[in-house]
């Protein structure tokens, strides 16, 4: 998995404890201690799929677009890892029964994988998200 899923739940999550006001991609990248062009490239495909709303201009950033119960960490895997857990199998000897079968038998076994995990994520929304993090903040 790539770094682009937490860093898309960290940047809606962050937008969604804010839903009154514009975020920008330094304050986004700053709370994710990474540089702001990687926000932007994530932000930016978050807003393509219309999860985000962007203004640009003084008093501009990003703000959450969809009810947060409506976006479930499903969605932000499809849009930023599908395929991921895909196994990275090297050339194998193709005379061999096994090096000619274990790219086709291990992609099986790790497409049902991803399904599994694609169906855990979708039990969860930036709500929940959102509430856990402030549970936690209370601790």
């Amino acid at each position: 998995m790539n770094s682009d899923f937490t860093l898309a739940i960290h940047s809606l999550t962050l937008l969604a404890l804010q839903p009154d006001r514009m975020s920008t991609s330094e304050a986004i990248s700053e709370s994710a201690g990474v540089h702001p062009v990687r926000i932007r490239k994530v932000l930016g495909l978050l807003k393509k799929h219309g999860f985000i709303k962007s203004k640009e201009g003084t008093g501009g950033g990003f703000i959450f677009a969809l009810d947060l119960n409506e976006v479930n960490l499903r969605d932000i895997y499809k849009l930023t890892s599908e395929g991921a857990l895909q196994p990275k199998c090297p050339d194998s000897n193709e005379k061999c029964v096994v090096g000619a079968n274990m790219h086709r038998v291990l992609f099986a076994i790790f497409l049902g994988a991803e399904e599994h995990l694609g169906e855990y994520l979708k039990h969860y929304s930036i709500k929940e998200i959102v509430d856990l993090v402030k549970e936690t903040n209370c601790d």
